[in-house]
């Protein structure tokens, strides 16, 4: 089986107030065969669509090349807006080498609820993902069990919002459409996508997205 460890340790801020959330990247980022066009970084896949979205919604003017003009963008860019970067998932063992999440076997979490003590400053976790099986909030009801924390539905449309208490703070939970392009088919049925649609048959899946991320990310 294919052992596939995070390569990159949570990136967060001293003054961090939002915690972006997901699983790992592609097996690649692991392996140090990166493509031409990926970042060695958090989401830095070419094919990924995170950096993509904020790159819009920040008119951050980003550089999509590996190197490390490349990196030092994007961590200036966390540190400036106080967000940090903690994926859930630290390693996994795989049958298939592949980036799918359902493909996760034996799966070794972070300890999230460690990581929201150590900077008490955080009050939004972003999730990458939703419920799904192996998604990031997923996982993330997963580990909170062992502390007795449970999350509360605060709104239940799209992107789900939750809360819970942590030594006496409220914490915001929300499930963002995943920024992959596996989740364009989930993007292509949702009403309010198809609204839009047809009011502007150039309107896209990552439109939808920059709409949706810049609630929670300005």
């Amino acid at each position: 089986m294919f052992s596939h460890s995070h390569p990159y340790k949570p990136f967060i801020p001293s003054n961090a107030t939002k915690l972006i959330v997901g699983t790992l990247p592609p097996p690649r980022f692991t392996t140090g065969e990166l493509l031409p066009g990926d970042v060695n970084f958090c989401y830095g896949s070419r094919d990924g669509q995170l950096w993509p979205i904020l790159d819009r919604i920040f008119k951050l003017n980003l550089i999509f090349e590996n190197s490390n003009s490349a990196i030092e963008q994007r961590k200036q860019f966390l540190k400036n807006t106080n967000i940090g970067i903690c994926d859930i998932v630290e390693n996994c063992k795989r049958t298939k080498i592949d980036a799918t999440d359902l493909g996760m076997q034996y799966v070794v979490l972070r300890n999230l609820i460690g990581y929201l003590k150590e900077f008490p400053k955080i009050d939004t976790l972003l999730f990458t993902g939703g419920n799904s099986k192996n998604g990031p909030e997923y996982f993330f009801r997963k580990h909170i069990k062992q502390y007795n924390v449970s999350l509360q539905i605060v709104d239940d449309s799209t992107p789900k919002i939750h809360q819970f208490v942590l030594d006496n703070r409220i914490i915001k939970t929300v499930s963002l459409t995943a920024p992959s392009g596996s989740a364009n088919r989930a993007v292509g049925s949702n009403p309010d996508y198809k609204e839009m649609k047809k009011k502007n048959p150039n309107f896209n899946t990552i439109d939808f997205r920059v709409l949706q991320y810049q609630q929670f990310f300005l």
